[in-house]
């Protein structure tokens, strides 16, 4: 009897586009299948963009997992006594109560073990533990709107882990040996906000929202250049021979920016006594003209692209293989959804 290949659409809804990446299990590794994106314009139907997005590319599996962010979703990374899974999840609960904003009926908590450390203080073994909490009715506004667009969502995930799993997946595929005490940080510049993972090794120590993004650097080239939104969107994406006056417009945001990102790996480094060692840039903006050059500089070390796909075979016939490898930098977060076919 055959084994039934299983298929997972990792569906990254952002702001101003949305990107598609169908993964499938062929048992001795999993393939790309499938891969698409639109550009979303203010007031039109999501549901709508996706279903004609997807048929055009014809992916065919109705199984999604995408992702949710924002101020209604809470992380923290907390230390607990050692305890296992179902003991966990009753203290999540009760935890829950002391870092998260809302009500404890308005939210769905989950969390995860992450490892186990030696406390301090007494010297005994606890574990860090990754604590999540979403409001109940942000989760239900998304499965709706799914659900009405025919698809099937396995999973809910939220933006900063799909980009750790992504890169998770990548390293499993990779020939390369990779340093396991190695830290790096992934920073995904998007178009309202830009999400921070820390990492060491697989494992995420430190993760962050930083609501500054592609639309302040717009709003800069539209204010210096007299244009308006639309017409300096379209010049950022495309300067040709005005990448000069784009890069003065936008540099003053651009170290914004990079000062806050640098908070967070502060914040990081301080916290554990470790250095961030690599520092990966993803996201429609991290292209944008003038944005590595700040970050090397206000980061004071090196800042690469990289390619969440460069370890995934690729099996479809209608995959335009030059527009997936041109739009890669723009796909962990859909490819870590993806990534979940490995957990279900």
């Amino acid at each position: 009897m055959l084994r039934k290949r299983k298929s997972v659409v990792g569906l990254d809804i952002g702001a101003s586009e949305i990107k598609a990446v169908e993964l499938t299990d062929f048992g001795d590794s999993v393939k790309i299948t499938g891969f698409c994106h639109c550009r979303v314009e203010p007031g039109e139907d999501i549901g709508v963009r996706i279903n004609e997005m997807l048929h055009e590319a014809g992916i065919k599996s109705r199984r999604v997992v995408t992702s949710v962010s924002g101020r209604s979703v809470i992380v923290r990374y907390i230390t607990l006594p050692l305890m296992n899974d179902e003991e966990l999840k009753g203290a999540l609960r009760y935890e829950a109560d002391k870092y998260i904003p809302f009500e404890i009926d308005e939210v769905s908590i989950d969390g995860q073990k992450l490892e186990d450390v030696e406390s301090s203080a007494s010297g005994e073994q606890e574990m860090r533990v990754l604590l999540c909490a979403v409001k109940k009715d942000l989760i239900q506004d998304h499965i709706n709107m799914i659900q009405e667009t025919g698809l099937t969502p396995l999973a809910i995930d939220v933006d900063a882990f799909a980009l750790g799993n992504a890169f998770e997946l990548r390293n499993q595929n990779s020939p390369r040996v990779d340093d396991e005490d190695k830290i790096v940080a992934l920073v995904d510049v998007g178009s309202v906000k830009t999400n921070i993972n820390i990492l060491r090794g697989n494992t995420s120590y430190f993760s962050r929202e930083v609501y500054l993004a592609g639309d302040e650097l717009t709003e800069g080239v539209a204010r210096q250049l007299h244009l308006d939104d639309h017409e300096a969107e379209e010049l950022k994406r495309n300067p040709g021979d005005r990448e000069s006056e784009i890069c003065e417009a936008i540099a003053p945001t651009l170290d914004d920016l990079a000062n806050e990102i640098h908070l967070s790996f502060d914040y990081f480094e301080n916290q554990f006594d470790r250095e961030v060692g690599e520092v990966l840039i993803s996201g429609g903006c991290a292209q944008t003209p003038g944005l590595q050059e700040t970050f090397e500089r206000v980061f004071d070390r090196q800042v690469l692209s990289w390619d969440p796909t460069e370890n995934l075979e690729l099996k479809g016939d209608r995959i335009d293989i030059e527009d997936l490898k041109s739009y890669a930098g723009q796909l962990p977060i859909a490819v870590g959804l993806g990534a979940r076919l490995l957990m279900l």
